[in-house]
């Protein structure tokens, strides 16, 4: 089979390169012939989740046109799109063949891309995409507080989501996902529901260290929760009497605040930055716990799982799609959003206390990862590639 992969960035940090790059690489084993169609130039050989040796078809090099003719020409049997801002990428593919598209994010379905209110609280939002959508977003701060950003934000998401019916498949990676397509206009029939999977899965689950230590994983920013996770460790040390060391990997615009916050509130924190593979499971193997704080609906919470596969049980709160790995007194603690701050300290104060209980929980966490594992992700996502128009009614 010849699958186009198609992707606006190559080589960026974050967790759908990383996808790209391990489907890729699963799919060239399995026999499969690739070729990338993207936006961004390539910067290095390394960079290219598809291989360096595969065809690549550029639009930075030439214009859109150019590059999706060439890709045409390769005579693909089905495209297999991911993020892509420019979207005359794909109705140029659209009518040629079969274009599966994987949803990362709440693309079509947001002008924000967030699906978060921001004013006058932190609120997911449940609306169905439409005018409406346009005259909140300034009001309810659902993004950037510009005139110009939501002309330009509202115009793209609305021929994303004109797009959504013209898909052979729309992947997505929760049942969450699957109810905001569906009840956003994607036929039901086609949209198949594909969770995640943690890439590494080492031999032997990690031993739980010695010192308690809650790690979170990501992007720095509001919405993700950081600054309640510090303020939880704090809040577990004032009420409970249980200290609680936080490590917060990755980068982003709300770091500075929140090692000005932990530094304020006496909590013992460290902030590595961005980390590569190595010091990413040594991480993993000297956390207690995994941490999913956000406050936005994540459309899977994918460190989590992570974690799971080196046996780290996992506190979260129940957004989104993070209940289709994370189940309550199996693999950690889900808890409700509505407790914010207070609930995640109880669940972090418990996990530190109830040793037994952190034990039973993290052996969970690694069942929870061998169950969601990359070779069934594979063979669903072989069998939708292979024949898009009807796996999406299967």
């Amino acid at each position: 089979m010849r699958i186009l992969f198609v992707n606006d960035g190559v080589g960026d940090a974050g967790g759908v390169q990383n996808y790209l790059t391990a489907v890729a690489a699963d799919l060239r084993a399995r026999g499969h012939d690739l070729a990338l169609l993207h936006v961004d130039r390539v910067r290095a050989p390394g960079d290219s989740p598809v291989g360096a040796d595969m065809p690549h078809f550029c639009v930075a090099e030439s214009d859109a046109q150019e590059a999706v003719e060439r890709a045409r020409a390769w005579s693909p049997d089905v495209a297999f799109s991911h993020n892509m801002r420019d979207l005359t990428v794909e109705t140029g593919l659209l009518g040629h063949m079969p274009v599966v598209k994987m949803m990362h994010g709440y693309f079509g379905t947001c002008v924000g891309g967030l699906k978060m209110h921001g004013f006058p609280s932190r609120v997911a939002c449940d609306r169905r995409f439409g005018v409406a959508c346009a005259a909140l977003y300034l009001p309810r701060h659902c993004g950037r507080w510009s005139v110009g950003a939501l002309t330009t934000k509202y115009a793209w998401a609305r021929a994303q989501h004109d797009l959504l019916p013209r898909y052979a498949t729309l992947v997505v990676a929760s049942e969450h996902m699957h109810r905001e397509y569906v009840r956003n206009g994607a036929p039901e029939a086609r949209v198949v529901t594909n969770p995640l999977f943690a890439a590494d899965m080492p031999a032997q689950p990690a031993a739980l260290p010695e010192e308690f230590r809650a790690l979170f994983l990501g992007r720095m920013t509001a919405l993700k929760g950081g600054d309640l996770l510090i303020r939880a460790a704090a809040h577990a040390e004032q009420h409970f009497g249980t200290p609680i060391a936080v490590t917060l990997a990755g980068d982003g615009p709300s770091r500075p605040r929140w090692e000005a916050l932990a530094a304020s509130m006496g909590v013992r924190a460290e902030f590595p930055g961005w980390v590569d593979d190595a010091r990413r499971a040594t991480l993993f193997a000297s956390a207690s716990v995994v941490v999913v704080p956000s406050v936005w609906p994540e459309p899977f919470g994918l460190s989590g799982l992570e974690g799971g596969a080196y046996g780290v049980a996992s506190v979260g709160f129940d957004v989104g799609g993070v209940r289709t790995w994370l189940h309550d007194g199996e693999n950690g603690w889900l808890v409700n959003p509505r407790e914010g701050m207070s609930g995640l300290a109880r669940a972090l104060a418990d996990a530190r206390a109830h040793d037994a209980t952190l034990r039973a929980l993290r052996a969970g966490a690694r069942r929870t990862a061998e169950q969601f594992s990359r070779s069934r992700h594979m063979d669903i996502l072989e069998r939708i590639l292979a024949d898009p128009e009807s796996q999406g009614a299967a």
